[in-house]
């Protein structure tokens, strides 16, 4: 890879799915990758809806391997590789520029709470300065109701000034647009990237130089997400908001990433889909009858998938 493109548009933190003794399952991975990249949305493997956190560096690395070596573009990609641990996000992230992708998505390490900028700045630093690859580009995340670790606008410009290649972008995943748009007033014209970390934001980010965005549920309804995406200007741009608001809605009534493995599993006919690692819960028959009854009413549909 001697250039690096840059990676905008709809991304989705792709679900991971597992056999009956909770390993990771390689060949249902690659070929739900395959059917969002067919939907013309990039893949942001090992989010926070990849269960991500529950699986062991060895399986990030394993699973990636099998992606690219399955033929699926690396250059689609943005992986997970922010962990607690700094030597583990060196491996992850020097393996995820090892094998192609366009960049890392990487949270603070969040265990510690109450952590200063200059600590961040610190552990962002010190995996560039480790990791010592040209072609390497940082997406930082920032999701404080889960991490509890904010990315601040001042972090950020320390980051940027100190590493203004490799820091080349963020993904907004606090639920406060004011925050959003302050990162997009603040850098979006010196070509830093701001993906939205949801659907809800994506028409109001594209008006405002946002990037796209990397967003839950675009592992079920990827195709209308990406769709807004490319037309965000055309007179139906806000109808197609809403339309998406809907269906994200009757999701966020449910234990997000349950819900999602519910939906594939019921509309690719494969039960095993449903299945999440501890200390997540699957779904109750019950839940997931629910949840497709709402779907269905809303005309809800997966086209394609297998």
């Amino acid at each position: 890879m001697s250039d690096v493109q840059r990676i905008t548009g709809v991304l989705s933190p792709v679900v991971t799915p597992f056999n009956a003794d909770l390993s990771p399952d390689p060949e249902r991975f690659v070929r739900q990758c395959r059917w969002l990249l067919s939907q013309n949305v990039g893949l942001a493997v090992f989010g926070t809806n990849s269960e991500a956190n529950s699986l062991s560096v060895e399986e990030r690395v394993e699973l990636l391997d099998r992606l690219v070596d399955a033929g699926v573009d690396p250059a689609r990609m943005m992986p997970g590789t922010g962990c607690c641990a700094l030597t583990d996000t060196v491996r992850l992230t020097a393996h995820a520029v090892k094998r192609g992708c366009a960049g890392v998505l990487m949270l603070p390490p969040f265990y510690y709470k109450g952590l200063s900028d200059d600590g961040l700045f610190r552990n962002f630093a010190e995996v560039i300065e480790r990791v010592g690859e040209a072609r390497l580009r940082v997406y930082l995340y920032h999701i404080p109701p889960v991490a509890q670790v904010p990315i601040t606008l001042g972090l950020v410009e320390r980051l940027r000034k100190a590493y203004p290649v490799q820091i080349a972008g963020m993904k907004d995943s606090g639920g406060d647009w004011s925050n959003t748009k302050a990162f997009l007033d603040a850098f979006a014209e010196s070509g830093f990237d701001v993906f939205a970390g949801s659907e809800t934001f994506l028409l109001g980010n594209m008006r405002h130089g946002g990037a796209g965005c990397i967003s839950a549920t675009a592992n079920v309804h990827p195709g209308p997400i990406a769709r807004l995406y490319d037309t965000w200007q055309v007179a139906d741009a806000d109808a197609q908001q809403a339309r998406l608001d809907e269906i994200r809605g009757v999701f966020q009534k449910f234990p997000m990433i349950p819900a999602l493995k519910a939906a594939i599993a019921h509309y690719a006919h494969d039960t095993p889909w449903a299945i999440v690692r501890p200390p997540l819960v699957a779904f109750t028959p019950e839940q997931a009858q629910a949840l497709v009854k709402e779907l269905e009413q809303k005309r809800f549909a997966m086209p394609g998938l297998k």
